[in-house]
């Protein structure tokens, strides 16, 4: 398997009262992202399956990611959470992506590629992207590649 993890684009400040959870991008992170997947279409990179947060940034942000999608789009509440087997599990696809948020997409990482959490040694810039490849299972994974949002803007 190809997976493709993803941090949400550039979103708003709260606003007092607002829920982190209506937390929309702003409009520079939608332009800036819009880039950084025409850097992803640039690498060829396609999705056969997208899991996202239910959190409106990663929801706006999985919509921007449709023109790489062959497949579906699923939300997820295990994206919006501390990395579990619960994610793992479902996941179906040859070339999956999965967008979510710090500091869990970055122990995901970490969890896949080793086995354990230490997601410090991973961090993810918003818009940013990993690929893995192999069993979505705690240290079943290789890094293939990790892009900052500006590398794949430049892309594009």
């Amino acid at each position: 398997m190809e997976l493709y993890l993803i941090r949400h684009a550039i979103a708003l400040d709260a606003e007092p009262g607002q829920s982190d959870d209506a937390r929309p991008l702003s409009k520079p992170g939608i332009e800036k992202f819009k880039e950084a997947v025409q850097g992803l279409k640039r690498l060829d990179i396609r999705f056969d399956r997208l899991y996202h947060s239910p959190k409106l940034r990663a929801v706006q942000t999985a919509e921007l990611l449709v023109p790489l999608l062959a497949g579906e789009t699923e939300v997820t509440p295990y994206l919006a959470a501390e990395p579990s087997q619960d994610l793992l599990k479902d996941l179906q696809g040859e070339r999956v992506a999965l967008v979510g948020h710090e500091p869990w997409m970055s122990e995901l990482c970490a969890w896949l590629l080793t086995g354990r959490r230490n997601g410090g040694q991973f961090p993810f810039k918003k818009g940013g992207v990993a690929w893995l490849e192999g069993t979505p299972k705690p240290g079943g994974m290789k890094l293939k590649g990790f892009w900052s949002p500006r590398v794949l803007r430049r892309l594009g």
